[in-house]
């Protein structure tokens, strides 16, 4: 089960995620990712307390960093892959230059 909390600022919109990414809770955060996005401003996506992000989740993630959504999130495992899909995500947008 996971739980997602949007707080929408004038500029920002910015979804807390807490709970278990599972294949259902991926598709989930995903639809609110996407329909927040669909607002025309910045979303940042907080994975605060959630289980460790496997395969399909790493996937989901990818897909909403090249769509523009900044990622954070709590712990060294689920902030170490973050990081990678952010570091890897402006590496292609600076060499498509």
């Amino acid at each position: 089960m996971i739980r997602i909390m949007t707080a929408d600022g004038p500029q920002t919109t910015k979804l807390t995620a807490e709970g278990t990414l599972s294949d259902e809770s991926v598709e989930t955060v995903h639809a609110c990712c996407v329909q927040a996005l669909s607002k025309g401003k910045a979303v940042r996506l907080w994975l605060h307390d959630v289980s460790p992000i496997g395969e399909r989740g790493r996937t989901v993630l990818q897909r909403l960093a090249a769509a523009g959504v900044d990622l954070t999130a709590d712990g060294v495992y689920n902030s170490s892959i973050v990081d990678e899909i952010q570091s890897a995500g402006r590496k292609g947008r600076h060499g498509s230059r």
